[in-house]
C-alpha cells in the first residue's frame, strides 16, 4: 500500500470532475465519518476523505502528535491533488478544520501549486484567544464528546471497545491542546465557515472571525445544532459545499442535483 492509499480514503471518483472535495475529519474521527455525504454531493464531484493513523485500518500505525505534523503528512498528497484543471477543496471539521488550514498555508507557499478553497466547520478561527482547557483524562474527554454529542460516546463506554478507541482520542486532544496557530496568519484563497448555532465550542462571532483569515471572498453560514450539527444536515452542507466549490469566485452558483 502506498503512502497516499494509507493516508486518502476515495469515497468517489468520476472522469471529469468539476472539483476534487477532501474531508479532514474531527478529533477521534475516522473517513467513514464522510462516507454519508458522498450521496448527497453533484455527480460530477471526486470526493475523498483524510484517514489519520490510529484508527479502523491503521489502528496499529503510530500516531501522530500534533497538528502541524499532520497537516506535514498531507501536503505531498494533497500536492498530487492541486491541479488548474479540478480545483481542490479543504473540507475541515472541528480539529479538521486545523489540520485542513495549515495544509493550505503550506500548499499556498508552494507556488505554483495550484491554490485550494478552504471549508472549515466546528471551530473557532486561529485569531480567536482560547476561552476553555481540553480535557486531559479518559473520563473527562468520554465527557466532553457526550457534551458535544459525539456519536461514539455509547460505544467508548463499552471496556471492550474503549482500548481501542481511546488511544487516538488522547493523541488528537492533545494535539489540539498544544496547537498555536499564527493569529495573523492569511489564505490567498476563498474561504466558507460553517458553524452549529448551539455549539458549546464556537460561538457564531468565534466562527465569524475566520473572515480575518482569507484574503479572498469569505462566506459563513451557520446551522441549527450543535458542535456536530453535520450530521443533522447532510444535504444541506453538501449543496452548499459543492456550490461554493463549483463558482468561479467561491460564491454560489446552481448546481445540478440540489
Amino acid at each position: 500500500m502506498t503512502v497516499r492509499d494509507r493516508w486518502i480514503r476515495e469515497l468517489r471518483r468520476v472522469g471529469q470532475p468539476a472539483a476534487h472535495v477532501v474531508f479532514c475529519p474531527h478529533a477521534g474521527g475516522a473517513a467513514s465519518y464522510l462516507a454519508p455525504f458522498t450521496r448527497h454531493f453533484p455527480a460530477a464531484f471526486d470526493l475523498s476523505a483524510v484517514q489519520y493513523p490510529g484508527r479502523q485500518e491503521r489502528l496499529g500505525e503510530p500516531l501522530v502528535p500534533s497538528i502541524e505534523a499532520l497537516a506535514d503528512h498531507l501536503v505531498p498528497i494533497l500536492r498530487q491533488f492541486a491541479t488548474t484543471a479540478v480545483p481542490l477543496v479543504l473540507f475541515g471539521h472541528s480539529m479538521g478544520a486545523s489540520v485542513a488550514f495549515e495544509a493550505a498555508l503550506r500548499l499556498a507557499a508552494e507556488a505554483p501549486v495550484a491554490p485550494c478553497r478552504l471549508v472549515v466547520s466546528g471551530r473557532a478561527a486561529p485569531s480567536v484567544p482560547r476561552t476553555h482547557g481540553y480535557a486531559t483524562t479518559d473520563e473527562g474527554i468520554l465527557d466532553d464528546l457526550e457534551k458535544l454529542g459525539g456519536t461514539q460516546v455509547e460505544f467508548l463506554r463499552d471496556p471492550e471497545l474503549r482500548d481501542l478507541f481511546l488511544p487516538a482520542l488522547r493523541n488528537d486532544y492533545g494535539a489540539v491542546a498544544r496547537y498555536r496557530p499564527t493569529g495573523e496568519a492569511v489564505l490567498d484563497a476563498p474561504l466558507l465557515c460553517l458553524t452549529g448555532e448551539r455549539d458549546p465550542r464556537v460561538s457564531v462571532e468565534a466562527a465569524a472571525a475566520w473572515k480575518n483569515h482569507t484574503s479572498e471572498r469569505f462566506r459563513l453560514e451557520s446551522f441549527p445544532g450543535g458542535h456536530f450539527f453535520l450530521a443533522e444536515h447532510r444535504e444541506t452542507v453538501a449543496g452548499m459545499v459543492a456550490d461554493w466549490a463549483d463558482s468561479s469566485d467561491g460564491g454560489p452558483s446552481p448546481v445540478a442535483g440540489r
